[in-house]
């Protein structure tokens, strides 16, 4: 082999070599306190229930060693879906139900274990309750001889239940959302503003994988879009709200008539307009929504005369109907200064439902509106800078 050819070679086997190294733990200590300290609570009291529950029964066992394995799980990896509640509890429970069976029909020990881990893994599969701990709990079964079912109804389930309910309760103690949904309600399959990727995507691509993962979903896309808004976070740098705001912005005023604000809405073609006083302070904001609301087009037919006839003046010196800006407009604004870092604009615009954001300056008076299309214009910039 010549020079070229040989270098591939060390490179293969240094990378063969390599998926042998463990990856490091991406969680700080007090994080790894927190699961050392849930485990050790959580098989005290799983212990002393279980001596306390089966310490007389007919298995004469109260602690099962697969708890511990559990334990890990339960306590340290609570977002994992092998650490859930059913996964436990039934993973754990029919293994060694499996196990049993196995121990009575199979004399040889040794084909009793393998048929009884394998079986365990296949009855996980198909409960939905795939649990490592589980393949241990059926080849214990075998090992103990335990030929009845007391074992599985006792101490697995007993034991598994207890260890459960406290790490329920530990892990809403120090900040951890177990259990963790695992059924993901219908999710809408428009992208957000900026996103790379629908739901869709995603769960195309985990059926073409076709394996088990070892985290959520839903976690998965999670991390997945954090990591793609960090991504623009650090690509985005320095660009400030001002950068990307439009500085030629439309406003009324909080006596400005209905009339006037909505010609202002339809001839520049635009859905908000930024209410402000006669120092150019944000006072409020009046939206398509806001005419929609108060003219009750919903309620209804002829939607459009419905509309010409509220917002005409009546030339009334007293009236109910409302007669200016100010009456109808949404007075809680979301405003941003002008030096705030553009991508923590991000949430407000795919989550929160915003379309217009007022941006102010060091005087809190208004200097710009950032819209979508601004958002989405500023993102397409870092994205093909020529």
């Amino acid at each position: 082999m010549d020079g070229l050819e040989w270098r591939d070679v060390a490179q293969g086997t240094r990378a063969w070599f390599g998926a042998f190294v463990p990856a490091p733990v991406m969680v700080d200590a007090q994080e790894r306190w927190r699961a050392v300290v849930g485990a050790l609570l959580g098989l005290l009291l799983t212990a002393w229930t279980g001596q306390w529950l089966l310490g007389m029964s007919l298995t004469g066992t109260w602690l099962v060693a697969p708890l511990g394995a559990s334990a890990v799980l339960v306590f340290a990896a609570p977002a994992s879906p092998l650490a859930q509640p059913w996964s436990v509890v039934g993973g754990n429970s029919v293994s060694a139900l499996v196990g049993v069976l196995c121990s009575m029909l199979l004399p040889d020990p040794t084909l009793a274990g393998a048929v009884a881990v394998a079986l365990a893994i296949a009855v996980m599969l198909a409960m939905r309750c795939l649990h490592p701990p589980g393949g241990a709990m059926a080849l214990s079964v075998v090992l103990a001889h335990a030929a009845h079912g007391h074992f599985a109804i006792g101490a697995a389930m007993v034991d598994s239940v207890v260890l459960v309910l406290a790490g329920v309760a530990y892990n809403a103690a120090t900040g951890r959302r177990y259990p963790h949904t695992q059924l993901a309600p219908a999710r809408s399959q428009e992208s957000g503003v900026g996103a790379r990727f629908k739901s869709a995507d995603l769960d195309a691509v985990l059926a073409r994988y076709n394996q088990v993962l070892d985290v959520s979903r839903d976690d998965l896309e999670n991390i997945l879009q954090a990591a793609e808004l960090e991504s623009y976070r650090r690509r985005m740098g320095e660009i400030r709200c001002k950068d990307v705001m439009s500085r030629q912005v439309l406003a009324v005023q909080f006596g400005s008539s209905l009339q006037e604000a909505w010609h202002l809405m339809r001839s520049h073609q635009i859905k908000a307009l930024p209410v402000i006083d006669q120092s150019r302070r944000i006072v409020g904001i009046i939206t398509l929504a806001d005419f929609m609301r108060e003219a009750r087009i919903d309620q209804a037919p002829g939607m459009a005369h419905r509309l010409r006839e509220f917002i005409r003046p009546d030339g009334l010196s007293t009236s109910d109907k409302p007669e200016v800006v100010g009456q109808i407009m949404t007075r809680q604004v979301r405003v941003v200064s002008q030096d705030r870092h553009a991508i923590e604009l991000m949430p407000l615009f795919t989550e929160s439902g915003h379309h217009h954001i007022p941006v102010i300056d060091e005087d809190r008076r208004l200097a710009g509106i950032i819209t979508q299309s601004d958002f989405v214009r500023a993102l397409h910039r870092i994205e093909d800078p020529n």
